[in-house]
């Protein structure tokens, strides 16, 4: 079975040679960026994909006769292709949990604390020649809620409860031991939310506008799961009214966020690049679990 690396960039390019071992199975390795209408092209002959974060609709998946297999880097596949389709036609998506959950924590933290004190917008007006020092806002005592008590979620609850905040938690299933409350009381009585569910066809759209007026008014919003868990238009208008004060995103609904976006232009939102996960050690261990898919995928067909 021919298995291609769809998507290396320069960034993941030499981890991926790192991890690579003389005996795995042959993987080829696209670092040429390619027009989405060219995917089939790019796919051709390939049996399993690894897939970093590009796009696969519907529509052309269907012209890659090959394709039995897609390993996508990381746990949200569902933000790039429909999950449904591709049961629908035969490919089995795989997905590879808990390879960054402390790259995406200690991430999530910095756009808290960079949202808290305005940091980003200090920075631009200071560059411009803008002195104005913001008033911002102390986390300590505090309550953090956290949306999604996972291998990220759990994380985050720790890091706060370092700062010295009270951690209160949300979670799909119940979580022995854990704080967990309702959700209409974690929107109530949550200073700073961060959002670390997963998405898929029951979480989709998640937040809408009668949780964020349940939030409580000034609260801090932080966003490095994944944007469709969240209505986009009420989000902008919680933000627009500043029932939202501050929100840190690092995930949105189209990537690369284009100019036109309202969230480009908003000052009370910090952003970043889909960059949570990216370290050397998280990014080590997804390349490695991946090729590791693949050897177990090859294996069993032959």
């Amino acid at each position: 079975m021919k298995a291609l690396f769809l998507d290396c960039n320069d960034q993941l390019a030499p981890v991926w040679q790192s991890v690579v071992r003389a005996d795995d199975p042959p993987i080829d390795v696209n670092r040429k960026p390619f027009a989405r209408d060219e995917l089939p092209a790019v796919l051709k002959g390939y049996a399993i994909a690894i897939d970093d974060h590009s796009y696969m609709p519907t529509p052309l998946v269907e012209q890659c006769d090959a394709l039995k297999h897609i390993v996508f880097l990381g746990t949200g596949p569902a933000s790039y292709m429909s999950l449904a389709d591709m049961a629908a036609r035969g490919i089995k998506v795989h997905i590879i949990r808990n390879y960054g959950d402390t790259a995406v924590a200690e991430h999530t933290i910095a756009l808290l604390l960079a949202s808290c004190r305005d940091i980003a917008r200090m920075d631009r007006e200071v560059r411009a020649g803008t002195w104005v020092p913001h008033e911002g806002v102390q986390l300590l005592g505090k309550t953090l809620g956290v949306i999604g008590l996972g291998g990220i979620g759990g994380e985050v609850a720790r890091i706060g409860r370092g700062l010295g905040m009270e951690v209160i938690a949300w979670n799909r299933t119940p979580k022995p031991g854990a704080p967990l409350v309702a959700l209409e009381e974690l929107l109530q009585r949550a200073d700073a939310i961060s959002m670390n569910l997963t998405l898929n066809d029951e979480t989709r759209g998640f937040l809408g506008p009668a949780q964020f007026a349940a939030m409580k008014p000034g609260v801090i919003f932080v966003n490095t799961a994944r944007a469709g868990l969240v209505d986009e238009t009420a989000f902008i208008e919680a933000l627009r009214s500043k029932h939202i004060r501050h929100a840190g995103l690092d995930v949105f609904h189209h990537e690369p966020l284009t100019l036109d976006n309202p969230l480009a232009s908003m000052e009370n939102v910090t952003l970043s690049a889909h960059a949570a996960f990216r370290t050397p050690e998280a990014s080590m261990t997804l390349l490695r679990r991946a090729i590791d898919i693949v050897r177990d995928i090859v294996g069993k067909a032959a």
